[in-house]
Order: structure tokens, then sequence, then C-alpha cells
């Protein structure tokens, strides 16, 4: 695809732009939901707001990937721009938990759009040989918004107005709709394929009645409970409908011959288990440096800061080297980094200084960074401009998948143990032991401003319960980081080739496709 090269920076800019506010959405809202609720009241229903943001993306990003290879990306991205900020605005001026629940539903179709069709264009306008670097690039954005969200959210809530976390979507998203509309011009050339309705609402069913499930779970109702079994009974039954969907679909949503590819598996494996033990970190250091050590939700957000810039860093070295080497030595190292992250943090106590932390979390941050950039683009490896979208979209949702699924099961490790330490810490005390489920309680009750009216033994109690209670967590969330390694190891010797004529060809159409056909043989 020929574009000039002084509008490809702009192209690629409005893309970033895309990717971070995104991004920043699946996790910003976290640390406001206490303020909203307090504001917009519906405390029963306050789960609604995260997971109809989550629902809705996961459950568009197959349906957009593979729309975007039938009939352009340019005309989804936008939609997906527009149907985002239309959310925000709305969202924005919701009055009640419901309004909210229903808005980031829509800023959720919208962002299941922009993430995979975004690292799609990237492949598509991008010279063989640069794309290492700018996948590096996008990774770094994606994680750092990722990270960031929890920060931005914390202080906009401390300083400003809830409200502000979704009108802050506007300028920036604006800026990329105008940068895409005017600059990003595509080759009508497409491919008319049938579309697999059938695969796209047995999808976003299935996905629909997991999330609620794993959502409403252990809080609203009993995992026991006629509700909760029937969500998962329903997302099984529609799953099983799904696949088998996909195999009768002569244009499948999700193509299980690209599962054949021994090394586009093994990446889309590999970003579930990456997902689930990063997001279970970036969520939970804060948690613990507020109730263990006190402070606000702005001064416990700023400790992501190490995470984000190691994940910085390595999302670009890893982008670097898979010109280099193959994409399963760069993820062999990632993913031993990893876990020792993982293993680093599980040995927190109370008396940790807030160095060692940062300097674990470092560690943490180097080894999730590789994943953002390098998984991305094993992940498409090979697959022509007709698959890219499915590949990415599909990568993609499986890795959002791994986050909120592990989130929820490392959230319910965390919540039962920190009960179970509760009961005993206070056995035999006047009074009890407070609840598990006030966990959102217990740490609100130990910022800095409310910790000195608690008697001192009581305190003590409590942090030394929360500390254990995060620790043992993050000890089990050391699993994924371990699976990882295993998936990765199965990659095969694939990297991204330079060949000669694609040197030459300065990233012209010519040297493009003769890259793209030595890295398919």
């Amino acid at each position: 695809m020929a574009i000039k090269r002084n509008r490809i920076g702009l192209i690629l800019a409005g893309l970033m732009l895309g990717i971070f506010v995104a991004a920043i959405d699946n996790t910003i809202v976290s640390t406001a939901m206490a303020t909203i609720v307090s504001d917009l009241g519906g405390m029963e229903k306050f789960v609604w707001v995260t997971s109809a943001y989550l629902v809705t993306e996961m459950a568009g990003m197959p349906i957009f990937g593979k729309l975007s290879d039938m009939y352009g990306r340019k005309r989804f991205f936008v939609l997906g721009i527009v149907l985002f900020l239309a959310g925000s605005v709305l969202c924005g001026t919701a009055t009640n938990i419901v309004e909210l629940s229903i808005y980031r539903a829509i800023q959720g179709i919208g962002g299941g759009a922009l993430v995979p069709i975004a690292f799609t264009i990237l492949f598509d306008v991008v010279p063989m040989e640069k794309r290492g670097s700018m996948s590096g690039i996008f990774g770094a954005v994606f994680g750092t918004s990722s990270l960031f969200g929890p920060l931005l959210g914390a202080y906009i809530v401390d300083h400003i107005d809830w409200r502000w976390i979704f009108y802050l979507n506007l300028p920036l998203g604006l800026l990329a709709l105008v940068l895409i509309l005017f600059l990003y011009k595509e080759s009508l050339q497409h491919a008319k394929q049938r579309i697999d309705w059938w695969g796209a609402a047995t999808l976003v069913g299935g996905v629909v009645c997991l999330m609620f499930a794993l959502e409403l779970g252990g809080q609203q109702y009993a995992w026991d409970s006629t509700q909760v079994i029937s969500l998962f009974a329903g997302a099984a039954v529609l799953i099983a409908a799904f696949f088998i969907a996909e195999a009768k679909a002569e244009e499948p949503i999700i193509s299980y011959a690209m599962f054949r590819r021994r090394l586009f598996a093994a990446s889309t494996i590999s970003g579930l288990l990456y997902g689930a033990g990063f997001i279970t970190f970036a969520v939970y250091i804060p948690i613990f440096v507020q109730g263990v050590n006190g402070g606000s939700a702005t001064s416990s957000g700023l400790i992501l800061l190490p995470m984000t810039l190691g994940s910085v860093v390595s999302a670009q070295v890893g982008g670097f080297l898979s010109t280099k080497m193959s994409y399963r030595k760069i993820m062999i190292g990632s993913a031993l980094i990893f876990t020792l992250g993982a293993v680093l943090l599980a040995t927190l106590t109370p008396d940790t200084s807030k160095w060692q932390l940062a300097s674990y979390m470092i560690v943490v941050g180097l080894g999730v960074g590789f994943s953002f950039s390098v998984l991305s683009m094993a992940g498409m490896h090979g697959f022509d401009e007709r698959q890219r979208g499915s590949a990415s979209s599909t990568l993609s949702f499986v890795r959002s998948l791994g986050m909120t699924v592990g989130l929820t099961i490392f959230g319910i490790v965390q919540r039962n143990e920190l009960g179970a330490n509760l009961a005993n810490a206070f056995s035999g005390m006047p009074g009890g032991a407070p609840s598990g489920d006030s966990f959102g309680n217990i740490r609100e009750s130990l910022t800095s401003e409310k910790r000195a009216a608690i008697p001192k033994d009581v305190l003590d109690r409590i942090v030394d319960a929360m500390s254990s209670s995060i620790t043992t967590m993050f000890l089990w969330a050391i699993i994924p980081a371990a699976l990882a390694i295993v998936a990765v190891m199965t990659m095969g010797k694939e990297r991204m080739l330079l060949p000669p004529k694609a040197q030459k060809a300065g990233g012209k159409p010519g040297g493009q496709a003769s890259a793209s056909a030595a890295e398919s043989k």
C-alpha cells in the first residue's frame, strides 16, 4: 500500500491515540468506583459498570477483526472511535448506575474495534523493516495505558470530578478520528465474503453469559446459586454452539485453520497467560500499598510507575530484537523474567520497603512488556491482508479473556484468604472479625487519613491479614507466569525476516510483497 512517508507518522499517531483511549478504559474506572457509587447510588449494581465494558469489548473484537478483513480497516476503525466517543459523552452525563452501565456497553463496542484493527493497520502500512520498532512503540502504548489507568483515575477522582474520566477521551479520540479519517487511504479491493451470523450470535451470547457469571458470582450471588449456575450453563451451551457454527461456516469469525499454525496458537495461549498475571499485579499492587502502608488512591497508584517504565522499555526492545532473533527466544527470556517478578512479589510483607517493591515491579514490567509487542507480531506472522484482522483480533480477544478470568479467579482467592485471616486474627476478640466481603471498606478505612483513629492492635491485625491475603494470591499468580514459559517454548523458530529485496525496496509495495512471501515460507 503506497502511502507518502510524511503522512505515515500522523496515521500512526492516530492509531496510537485510539489504542491509548481504548486500553486505558479497561482499568481507569476501577479506582473511581467507590466515588461513582456514592454519587449515583446502586451499590448492588456497581459490578455492571465494569463488566458491561468488558463484555461488549471482548465480544466485538473478533467480529470487528473479521469485518475489517472483509470490508476494510478504515470504516470499522472510524466506527469504533465514533461509538467509543459517543459512549464516553453519555457516561459523563449518567444520572444513575443503570444508565452508566448501558453507556459503558456502548463504549465497549467501540473499544472492541480500536486495539486489534490498529495493530492490523500498522502491519498494512508500515514497511517490513520498520514493523519491529513500530510494534514495540504500539505495544508500549498499550501496556502503559493499561497500567496508567488506575493512577489517572485516582488522580481525577481526588482532584477533579469522576465524570472527567470519560470526558478526557473526547480530545484524544477526536484527534485520532481526524487523523485516520482524512489521512489514511486504504485500498478499496477487499474480498467479499459471507458474514458468519450464527458464529457472531453464539460468540456474543457465550461471552455475555461467561462474563456476568464471573462478575456476579461471589458478589451479588453465591457461586452455587441458581443465577450463577444458569449463566455458566448458558455460556457452556453457547460456546459449544459457537465451535459447531465455526466448523461449518464458509468464512468463520475465528478460523480453526489459524490455530493449525503453531506460532499463532502458541502466541494466543501465551497472551491468555500473560494477561491473567499482569492485570492481577496491576490491580492489587496499589491495593497492597494503600491498605498495608496507607496513603491516598493517587499515591498508591504512583507505585505502578516502575512497572510501567519496565514494560515500555522491554516492549520497544522486543520490537527491535524481533528482526535479530526468533520470537521464541525473545519470549522465553520474557517469560523467565516475568516469572521471577511474580516470585519476588509473592515475598512482600508489611516491612518491605518501597524501594524493594519498586525493584520487584521493574522486573515484572520488563517481563510483561515483551508480550505487548512481540506476541502481536508473532500472532500476525505469515498471514496476508485478508487474514490479519482476524488474527490480531483473536489474539486481543483471548488476552482480554485472560485478564478478566485471571482477575476474577485471583480476586476470589484473595477475598477468601482475607476472610480466613481476619477470622483467625480476631478470634476471641469482642465483636469478632470484619467480614472478608467488606474488603473495599477495610481498604478505605486504612488510608493515611483514617489510620490514626484505629487502635494500634486492631490496625496491625488488619494490615497483617490484608498483606498475607494479597501475597498468597501473588503466589498463586506464579502459575500462569510459569505456564507461559511452557507456552512460549512451543512457538517454533520463526522470526521477522528482512530479505534483500525488501531492504532494497525501502518499504515499497513490491518489497512488502516479497517480504511477506518469504515470511510465509
